[in-house]
């Protein structure tokens, strides 16, 4: 299996480079739009967009004085531009070109993520499929409950993503706001035509209404749907985590030629990917509850939120990106083994069936009670004495009088628990 990492384009969207392409951008769109209303002259913008440039070390260098990443940015280009410069960032405060650039930013790490999350879709499905009619053992708090198809689990899986792929959709939709609203959103000193432009320009939607910033209840959003996400990617690394163990060996991670899993013992196949993914959950987790902690600020604006950001959008989305690689990758080799299925399935001696036989006395006329009570006490004989479930009920005369050899007999076929498995296919996947 060739290992999967975060794509090169992910980590690229954060680099300093592209944060600060973003900023100018943004501001060479203003000047457009003032141009347009007259308000700066069409020749002089004609020259900034000639010349405008930054570089990278000279801003690191500035801000190491000044204290402040924007006009250390400005100052920079305006070393490119000159005498023209004075018409960089008419009206506006620096939160218009940070947060308008930070929804370009997070609409593009969103757009990625949700290409890995079709990938993942698509490995679930065609597993879905493959394993449609594996049976294996249903469990309910860990102990053995009916019978299940391993593409059972996988169509919920694939339902759950195709879940998640609309709330990142609308999450995507959500972030995708920028504000060119002034020092405190009144617009002030800025026509909101420069915002409607630039918004236009940089493929977002205007704040309808903003302070400082962009509200961060949208921001709170974004990243509490990552948090879902990476919440039901650890669901399934947890039940591949389960199967994999010695005493179940129903499904297990690939294994490749040479992979190790322990220092001290030769012997061992541990599900790494799985426990990785378990663990990379937690983080977005917490990056989600620094979001949600955003959003009270002070007034119209306070700078705590700024820190925390810087922080959590790229290592957030950096995260998701490699843990649905990871997922899709775990997923479409995963080794299964229909064999171990059903000798668990077979592990109770036929105690699986016990609902189906309760069905059929009460169909016979015995009360629920009475069903109930027949069914259970020589079901604890399994439990208790090692007996084999179908081989009491034929010795229980109670059982007996109610359902003959030939109808406790049918109340052991496997086959009755999958004859709506392509209704729930259907259901799933359409047609």
């Amino acid at each position: 299996m060739i290992e999967r990492y975060s794509r090169p384009q992910m980590t690229a969207i954060w680099s300093a480079e592209n944060r600060y392409r973003k900023w100018l951008e943004i501001e060479l769109y203003a000047c457009e739009a003032h141009a347009e209303m007259g308000t700066i002259p069409r020749d002089a913008v004609e020259r900034i967009t000639t010349k405008a440039n930054f570089d990278v070390a000279r801003i690191d260098e500035i801000e190491k004085v000044v204290k402040h990443d924007v006009i250390a940015f400005l100052t920079s280009v305006a070393d490119y531009i000159g005498e023209d410069s004075r018409f960089l960032h008419v009206g506006m405060t620096s939160s218009d070109v940070l947060d308008t650039s930070l929804a370009m930013l997070l609409r593009e790490s969103g757009l990625l993520i949700l290409e890995g999350m079709k990938g993942l879709t698509e490995a679930l499905k065609k597993k879905a499929f493959e394993h449609k009619d594996t049976a294996m053992i249903g469990r309910s708090h860990g102990i053995h409950a009916e019978p299940v198809t391993f593409g059972i689990k996988m169509a919920l899986w694939y339902d759950e993503m195709r879940r998640n792929i609309r709330r990142m959709e609308s999450a995507v939709e959500t972030i995708s706001c920028g504000k060119i609203s002034g020092a405190v959103g009144t617009f002030a000193n800025i026509d909101p035509k420069v915002e409607e432009y630039v918004c236009a320009r940089a493929g977002l939607k205007p704040a309808p209404c903003s302070t400082q910033i962009v509200q961060r209840d949208r921001h709170a959003e974004f990243f509490s749907t990552l948090a879902i996400i990476a919440s039901s990617i650890e669901k399934f690394a947890v039940e591949i985590r389960h199967l994999q163990r010695t005493e179940v060996l129903e499904a297990e991670e690939f294994f490749s030629k040479g992979q190790k899993g322990s220092s001290a013992m030769p012997h061992k196949r541990n599900p790494v990917l799985s426990e990785n993914l378990s663990g990379l959950a937690r983080l977005i987790r917490g990056y989600a509850v620094s979001a949600l902690e955003n959003v009270p600020l002070w007034h119209e604006r306070d700078i705590s939120h700024s820190s925390v950001e810087r922080v959590i959008a790229p290592d957030a989305t950096i995260l998701m990106d490699f843990m649905l690689s990871r997922c899709t990758g775990l997923i479409e080799n995963l080794v299964v083994y229909p064999e171990n299925m059903m000798k668990n399935l077979n592990l109770m001696r036929g105690l699986v069936f016990s609902q189906r036989v309760l069905l059929e006395l009460t169909a016979k006329g015995a009360s629920r009670e009475k069903a109930y009570a027949l069914v259970q006490r020589n079901a604890m004989k399994v439990w208790e004495q090692g007996k084999d479930f179908r081989e009491e009920l034929l010795a229980d005369t109670e059982v007996r009088s109610y359902l003959s050899s030939e109808e406790i007999d049918k109340a052991f076929d496997l086959a009755y628990h999958f004859k709506h498995v392509d209704t729930i296919f259907a259901r799933v996947f359409g047609g």
